[in-house]
């Protein structure tokens, strides 16, 4: 029997392609053998695809790797991906990973891959977007406000003055468009917000300032089935810094996650899942995706970053979930890609 050739795309041009080598590098060494054939293609910070053999995945950064492409990989064009691959996981994360630029460049070559299409992944990179979205459908959201960097240059006293008028202190500044909690400060005094503001234009040219929250963090993988979107798993989330950061995400021992939760009510975790799969729905996600949220002191539940990708490392949500559910990593990767693929066989035009 033919296998299915797998194309894992990782590393790419965003602040987070450490994070996407090791989700693809977990993901390529889970590949089920006996269905498909594994293919790791790098993509480097110029957007370049180069087709790696097995040894440069196990490299430790992916600065370590692009020092290895010109002698040990092979540089392929977008247009040769559909002679190599016949579907794509795609591993990037951040910017022109899962936003819809590489889904976009995917529909035109016909190849089917994970995760949502053009708009939906769009959606879930743009915080301020989808806010305005699931707000108008009902979904509890954060309160938040959006500023282009023209606006602060030409007056930042009336920024403040408006960001005094809507917010308490602390409040929380972001970049509209980023992922792993890059460039993210919590504002706990006046004389904070100038180098919030600074750290998140530095990472676009569009900021978020939005209320601090108080509460249990949670995060759940759904996953598309035949019978319609599903819930894999409810992970509570205990972070050791402030907020859930780049170190508590990525760094052993920073933080505490439960799944299933030990200290949201069982009525609050059926609210959760109602709340996550019409967040899911509303935003056009297809396949699968991560929807993050809050539980509030006062028992709301809010939804606070739907994404339309997920970390894969070991000890990522998706594999956290997948074990409680009884799944090995193999078995949940492979139901991803098949749930892909049917999703991209059953589509009108692009997904």
């Amino acid at each position: 029997m033919k296998l299915l050739r797998v194309g894992i795309i990782l590393g790419g041009m965003s602040s987070e392609k450490e994070v996407s080598l090791n989700s693809g590098r977990n993901v390529y060494d889970n590949l089920d053998g006996e269905k498909y054939e594994g293919i790791p293609i790098f993509m480097d910070s110029e957007g370049r695809l180069w087709i790696m053999p097995w040894q440069l995945v196990s490299q430790n950064t992916t600065t370590d790797i692009s020092e290895h492409l010109e002698r040990d990989a092979r540089r392929i064009s977008y247009e040769q991906l559909k002679d190599e691959i016949d579907f794509a996981f795609i591993s990037l994360h951040g910017k022109y990973g899962d936003d819809g630029c590489i889904q976009g460049l995917l529909e035109i070559l016909g190849i089917p891959y994970t995760g949502p299409g053009v708009l939906a992944s769009a959606l879930g990179m743009d915080k301020s977007a989808q806010q305005k979205i699931l707000r108008e459908a009902g979904i509890n959201v954060p309160e938040s406000m959006l500023f282009g960097e023209d606006e602060w240059l030409r007056d930042k006293n009336r920024v403040r003055k408006k960001i005094a008028e809507a917010f308490d202190i602390p409040f929380v500044v972001k970049p509209v468009r980023e992922g792993s909690s890059m460039g993210v400060t919590i504002v706990r005094n006046a004389d904070m917000l100038e180098d919030g503001m600074f750290g998140a234009f530095k990472l676009d040219k569009y900021v978020l300032v939005e209320e601090y929250l108080e509460g249990i963090e949670f995060s759940c993988i759904v996953l598309e089935r035949e019978s319609g979107p599903g819930i894999l798993g409810v992970t509570e989330i205990h972070p050791q810094s402030d907020f859930y950061s780049y170190d508590d995400k990525y760094m052993p021992g920073r933080c505490s996650k439960f799944t299933p939760p030990r200290n949201i009510p069982a009525d609050v975790v059926d609210r959760i899942k109602t709340d996550v799969i019409k967040a899911f729905e509303t935003l056009g996600f297809r396949s699968y995706g991560r929807i993050d949220g809050f539980v509030m002191e006062d028992g709301r539940v809010l939804i606070t970053d739907p994404n339309s990708s997920s970390g894969m490392a070991p000890s990522s949500f998706f594999f956290e979930q997948a074990a409680e559910a009884g799944m090995l990593p193999s078995m949940m990767i492979s139901e991803l890609i098949e749930a892909s693929v049917r999703v991209h066989e059953e589509k009108r035009g692009p997904l």
